[in-house]
């Protein structure tokens, strides 16, 4: 398979050379993949601008030893320059190409795609809160993966019934038997906004108050760091924004 073809969507950019490019693509079919893309920071560069951060083409590359060469690209969704423009939704979505990249280290489906697609355009349209749309791209990426949370029963007894505190090392929310000392107090407004937000109900997730949406994000967060194994670098910059 020297030469293929495939949907991409680029999740980050380093400099080679002196026009030269890296670029970390998340492909529909084939996965996580590293390619250069010769001379795109050329002003002359026929296909520079289709491959920056938050851009969706179409891509044809070459097979390499170390790293594959793009060989065209064509612009499928133009994300990039809406998301830029709103500090809000560019950090999100900083947040949600690195957890992309990270997971597709391991793994990646043709799900994975679809999700990161969907999240980058409701981003660029502001369709919700730039942070509602990252807690749910976490929530849902984290279950496709095999790690979606406990949020009925005990992650840990089985115990039924809405539990009173939320351990991300024990698989979610976890009764007060069973709960670590210092974990988390959940109430029953802050799981609510949970299930939603893993479920999509938007209604409910747009009507929810600051309060509840702050506390939801903070498990959130926790939740899924713990679960990769490291810290989300780009959450930091996201603190509070809504």
């Amino acid at each position: 398979m020297p030469t293929y073809r495939d949907e991409a969507v680029v999740l980050r950019t380093h400099k080679l050379g002196e026009a030269d490019r890296i670029v970390t693509l998340l492909t529909r079919n084939y996965g996580r993949v590293r390619a250069v893309a010769k001379g795109v920071r050329r002003t002359s560069s026929k296909f520079g601008a289709r491959l920056e951060p938050f851009m969706v083409a179409d891509v044809q590359l070459y097979e390499g030893r170390s790293l594959d060469i793009v060989q065209q690209a064509v612009s499928l969704a133009s994300y990039g320059a809406t998301i830029a423009a709103h500090y809000d939704r560019f950090t999100a979505a900083n947040a949600m190409v690195e957890t992309a990249d990270r997971i597709a280290e391991a793994e990646a489906t043709p799900q994975h795609y679809l999700l990161l697609i969907g999240a980058l355009r409701a981003l660029s349209r502001g369709d919700h809160a730039s942070r509602a749309i990252l807690d749910s791209y976490l929530l849902r990426i984290m279950a496709i993966s095999g790690w979606a949370p406990a949020l009925d029963d005990c992650a840990r007894c089985g115990a039924s019934g809405t539990q009173q505190f939320f351990a991300a090392a024990m698989g979610g929310a976890v009764c007060a038997s069973c709960a670590p000392a210092g974990s988390p107090r959940m109430d029953y407004d802050s799981n609510r906004m949970l299930q939603a937000l893993l479920a999509g109900e938007w209604d409910y997730v747009d009507a929810a108050q600051p309060a509840v949406a702050h506390r939801a994000s903070g498990l959130v967060a926790a939740y899924a760091q713990w679960h990769m194994e490291r810290g989300i670098r780009s959450l930091a910059h996201i603190e509070g924004a809504q």
